[in-house]
């Protein structure tokens, strides 16, 4: 049968696909719908298992908040060509607007959602189908907290969010959410770095003082006064605000209420330092 505009234009509102993989899969399914679109996700599965080994490290990451949950997510591709399409960063959107609503603990319940009767899983394979290129949930982050905000850098490339113990005036939350973005916190806190970071900071700050020729019996003191200047470099509440470097980011959040701090925070970056 006669393909039609109207049809064509119809499966692709419904898969994304372009219009001549519309047109070619309608033509091939004889004007069968449900064939014309699994012959679409079967090239996206072709798609996907060819180009597994290939290293998506291109991609679209954003950041929103509801009701003391924010969520970030990063979809990735090969090329900044395709993250920059809008359809991609429409599925991006879609995906964060889900995570937003459910609340999954986690990226693979995440990928287990559905959009419009579809799994997560199942559209961003489409969508390798539709671009011929390797795509893939990268990153799936959330904070939960009385208060919380997001900010996402422009390009789509670096996102974060930050959760508050308390309701905080919108132009100091989002300052702190810079803050993250521009200095890469490892933690809130000293107590919450890694022990293993804290462990390799020591052992790094021990070797160097031995090679400055340092008596052997000031290494362990100079290797403390050491990583507590490692601490001040990159636990949030220590660092120096990048707008005012005369005081701590704990320090601003008190000078705006002396019971305000952070309780958690995350950052999401590709391709950016």
């Amino acid at each position: 049968m006669a393909v039609t505009m109207a049809d064509i234009t119809h499966l692709r509102k419904m898969t994304g696909a372009g219009m001549m993989d519309c047109k070619n899969a309608l033509t091939e399914a004889n004007g069968d719908f449900d064939k014309a679109m699994e012959i679409i996700r079967k090239k996206g599965q072709a798609v996907a298992a060819k180009r597994e080994d290939r290293e998506a490290s291109e991609g679209c990451v954003l950041a929103a908040t509801t009701d003391g949950f924010a969520a970030i997510v990063a979809l990735k591709c090969e090329t900044d060509f395709v993250a920059k399409n809008a359809d991609f960063v429409v599925l991006t959107q879609q995906i964060l607007d889900v995570a937003l609503a459910q609340q999954p603990a986690t990226k693979e319940e995440l990928l287990a959602a559905s959009i419009d009767g579809r799994s997560i899983t199942d559209l961003i394979t489409d969508r390798s189908g539709i671009t011929g290129e390797k795509m893939e949930l990268g990153f799936y982050e959330y904070v939960k907290a009385p208060a919380t905000v997001f900010y996402i850098h422009p390009g789509n490339k670096l996102a974060t969010i930050v959760g508050f113990n308390q309701a905080i005036d919108g132009q100091v939350a989002r300052d702190v959410a810079m803050q993250v973005a521009a200095m890469n916190p490892v933690a809130v806190t000293k107590d919450a770095v890694p022990a293993n970071v804290v462990e390799k900071e020591l052992t790094i700050a021990k070797e160097k003082a031995r090679e400055e020729g340092k008596p052997e019996n000031m290494i362990d003191k100079i290797a403390e006064g050491r990583l507590n200047k490692f601490y001040k470099e990159v636990t949030l509440l220590q660092q120096e605000f990048v707008k005012d470097p005369k005081i701590t980011i704990e320090q601003y959040l008190k000078n705006q209420d002396s019971a305000l701090t952070v309780v958690d925070f995350k950052r999401v970056t590709l391709n950016v330092d």
